[in-house]
Order: structure tokens, then sequence, then C-alpha cells
């Protein structure tokens, strides 16, 4: 492994810890604040909207700026906004500042930053090690998703040692701040190379077959993502701790394991990927899951309602690296920071546009509605992109079908 891929990959850390743990405490700190349901939907809401509005900043203008300094800028912005969203006097300052700090409710890294590395990820690698590549990169993702889930524990031990219930979730969000910086420092120690190597002074074109795929690739790609806004991971916190009344004390190491079998699934998703295909093993591991989705409002106890969402995180995540790679691969290498930032963009606009909708569902319909809600958009993404996408194969698995 080259040093340019450890750097990426150590501020990939950093940045999915701070990720882990905002995912499970973003919901819990805005209700110890005195927020509604529909309240909690908001702050998530606004979190992701900032995501969304970042990304859209790195694909019009990550080429012409630089993708490494973009990198370093979206970090040290993201530790301000977190520092300002820890420290809000008030509720109504969360929701504006989560914006800025691109509060990520998700408990998943899918922000501004992770388009960057996803452009910058195949540079670093051939075509053959590129799915293999990306497979490692979320496996990182994931191992800091479930360190920072496993850290989402830290207000119950300050409340134990005594600290006040508000301070101990201060403390902990001032954690994710500096968590960032940590991603900033490791972006200032990339290689000139990969700091040149994508200056550009305009945008480079998009072939009009590349522009009608990653056109059809964004329509799927936002009915997906408004299903992944009612899944939240905060929000799912939030519907155990309503419907099973359960703390961080429980929550934090269901979502650490939640995380381990991510980025086990991640690992297996390449191997399987080389079997079938990548196309096949997005659509036939991420189906099963949203089926097993549907099963967890039903459950009649906290235990039943775990196995069964830890046996849905078995799947879920499948499809991410073979997503990832599978974007990048069916576009010419120029334009990947556009199709990752195309792509990107609609999934976190559609994040950002859900929370809201399902925290005002489970106040005023059932607090199952956004489960059931995620779960068959999902299911009719499925079906639909393997329907649209089933005869467009990436370079490798052209060059295997001809020999």
């Amino acid at each position: 492994m080259t040093r340019d891929r450890s750097l990426l990959y150590a501020a990939a850390l950093a940045r999915s810890t701070g990720v882990g743990m905002s995912g499970v405490l973003v919901g819990l700190y805005a209700s110890e604040l005195g927020q509604s349901a529909a309240g909690v939907g908001l702050v998530i809401s606004a979190g992701l909207l900032g995501v969304a509005l970042g990304t859209l900043v790195v694909m019009l203008y990550a080429e012409r700026l630089g993708r490494t300094r973009c990198l370093i800028g979206l970090a040290i912005l993201s530790a301000l906004g977190t520092a300002a969203f820890a420290l809000a006097p008030s509720p109504w300052i969360l929701a504006p500042a989560a914006a800025l700090g691109m509060v990520n409710g998700m408990g998943r890294d899918r922000g501004a930053a992770f388009s960057l590395e996803q452009a910058l990820l195949p540079d670093l690698t051939d075509e053959r090690g590129r799915t293999q590549a990306f497979a490692w990169y979320n496996v990182v993702l994931d191992f800091g998703h479930a360190l920072g889930a496993l850290a989402a524990l830290l207000p119950s031990l300050l409340r134990h040692a005594g600290v006040a219930p508000i301070a101990s979730y201060r403390g902990s969000f001032l954690t994710v701040a500096a968590l960032s910086l940590v991603g900033a420092a490791a972006y200032t120690g990339l290689s000139a190379n990969v700091r040149t190597r994508h200056a550009r002074t305009e945008a480079p074109p998009i072939s009009p077959e590349s522009k009608r795929r990653i056109a059809r690739l964004v329509g799927l790609f936002a009915m997906d993502s408004l299903g992944g806004g009612f899944l939240t991971t905060a929000l799912l916190s939030y519907w155990f701790f309503k419907r099973f009344g359960v703390g961080e004390e429980t929550l934090a190491p269901l979502f650490l394991l939640a995380r381990v079998a991510n980025a086990a699934s991640h690992l297996a998703a390449a191997w399987l990927a080389r079997k079938i295909g990548l196309l096949r093993t997005m659509v036939f591991t991420h189906l099963p899951s949203s089926l097993l989705l549907l099963t967890v409002p039903i459950a009649p106890s906290f235990i039943v309602a775990a196995v069964l969402y830890l046996l849905r995180e078995c799947l879920v995540e499948m499809d991410v690296p073979t997503r990832q790679s599978y974007v990048v691969a069916v576009v010419k290498p120029p334009e990947r920071a556009a199709a990752a930032g195309a792509t990107n963009l609609v999934r976190t606009a559609g994040w950002a546009v859900a929370p809201a909708f399902a925290g005002a569902a489970m106040q005023g319909v059932a607090l199952w509605a956004p489960l059931a809600a995620g779960a068959t958009l999902k299911i009719a993404y499925d079906l639909l992109l393997y329907r649209a996408f089933r005869r467009i194969k990436p370079p490798e698995e052209q060059a295997e079908t001809r020999t």
C-alpha cells in the first residue's frame, strides 16, 4: 500500500469515527435539549443538508481548486461547525450549527470528503485492484463507524463520573470536532503528485454517453437515498430509545456490532463481485436486507429487534464498495469526480430531506412508519436498478466476457 493511500485511509478513519459517534448521539442530544420527534428530525435534516451543500461545492469546484485543498477546507469547516453544535446555548441553534458542521446523523460517512476520496482512490490502484481498494476503504470507514459507536458510550461514562447530562453530550461532540482536525492533518501529508494531479483551470468535458449513465444513476440513487433518509442511525437510535426505552449504554454496543458486520460484508462483497459481477452483488444482497428491515418494527422485544437489525446489517452495506466501483468504472477517468460528486450529491440531498418527514411521521402517524417507508423505497430501487443497468458492464467484466 502506498503512503498516499495510507494517509487517505487514516483521514477516513478519523472522520468516520466522528460520524459513528454523531449517528448514535445526535437524536439523544437534541432530545435532551427538549426537541420533540419532529424537532429531532429537523436537526438531522439540517446536518445532512450541510453535507449535501458541501458535496455540491465539491462537484462544482474540486477540479479547479484541487481535491486535496478542498479536503483540508472541508475538515476544518466541519470541526468549527461541530464545535458550535456542541456548545449550542439553546435548541434553535442546533439546526444551523449542524448544517455548518455537516453533522452527519446517518451514522455512515457519505459526505463531501467521501466523494473526493472516492474520486482519488482509483488513481492509487489499477483497474483489477479497484474494487478491492474500495472494499478496504469501506472496511476502514466501518472500523471508524464501529469505534465511533463504541465511543458513543462517552456521555454515559461522563455522567457516571458526575458530569451533568448536557455537558456530557457537549464533551462528546467536541471530541467529534477534534477528530475532523486529525483528518485535516492527514490530508496535509499527501504527496505533491496527488496534490497537483487534479488541479484544472476548468472542469473536464463529459461525454454524452457518460451523461446519460450518470443521469440514470442519479435518478435511481435519489430513490434509494430517500429511503435511506428514513433510516439514519440517529433516527434508528431514537426509534429504539422510544420503542424499548434503551439508552446509549445499550445502543452503542448494538451499533458497534452493526458496523463490524458492515465491515466484514465489504470484503465479502469484493469476493462475491468477482464471482457474479458488480451489479448482481449490489442488487442480490441489498434487496434481502430491505425485506429483513420490514420485520424489525413487528419484533416483540428489543432482543428480537436487535437480532433482526444485525442480520440486516450483514447485507445492507455489501452494495457500497461495489456501487462505488461500478459508478467510476462506467465513465471515463477524467469524468470520475463529476460522476462521484453527482451521485453522492443526490444521495446526501435525499438523506437531508427525509429525516424531517420521518420525525413528523413518528410523531403524527406511527413510530414504525419511517422504517416501513424506507424499506419499501429501497426495494423499488433495487428492482429498477437491475432492470436499467443489467447490460452495462465495467471494463474488467467486459474483458472476462471476451476471453
